[in-house]
């Protein structure tokens, strides 16, 4: 015989504890299914055309323009403003002041100390700062504030992607919505 009853035993009770790791491990996962949003198969088809059109507006924008109009950063602005657009750090006033705080923090960085990797964290923590500050805390502005560091960014960045692209954004998010019944945007301007 191979195996005896002593060492079958032993290993139906190491399979046993090991199935109830996985048990809890699982069940935990499953607590934490409760904290997150759940959206409908409409909001999802929704939020996928609408930051397809956001994004391929500015891209299209940019090229026929010769204006740089979008920015990585826009990706996230993008998911914010199409996949959950009553969030408040989704409408209008935090999109284009946390994105113009960002440009601007980035440049004057730049130009006062240059593109060292402590101004790269200087800029994201100054940002999130003044957005703060100013109640119009969007989180890509942080990334436009790094994104402007590591290019070393220059005036033109502030006006262009930075604000032009921010000001398209909303106007593309703000006339998709409202073409679309019960998906008002914004929830408020200021």
């Amino acid at each position: 015989m191979l195996y005896s009853k002593k060492n079958y035993s032993a290993r139906k009770q190491t399979n046993r504890s090991v199935l109830k790791r996985w048990k809890r491990r699982f069940y935990v996962l499953q607590q934490s299914r409760k904290h997150q949003p759940k959206f409908s198969w409409q909001h999802i088809l929704l939020s996928y055309l609408g930051s397809f059109i956001g994004i391929a507006v500015l891209a299209y924008l940019s090229v026929y323009s010769s204006y740089p109009l979008i920015a990585a950063p826009f990706g996230a602005t993008a998911v914010l403003v199409f996949g959950v657009p009553d969030s408040p750090l989704a409408q209008p006033r935090n999109v284009i002041g946390g994105n113009l705080i960002g440009a601007l923090t980035c440049v004057t960085l730049v130009h006062l100390f240059g593109t060292a990797p402590w101004v790269m964290a200087l800029a994201v923590a100054t940002t999130i700062k003044l957005t703060q500050l100013t109640r119009t805390v969007h989180p890509p502005a942080g990334a436009v504030a790094l994104v402007g560091v590591l290019s070393n960014a220059q005036w033109d960045f502030i006006l262009t992607p930075a604000l032009v692209g921010s000001i398209v954004i909303v106007i593309v998010t703000l006339v998709f919505s409202n073409l679309v019944p019960g998906r008002p945007y914004p929830k408020h301007w200021l």
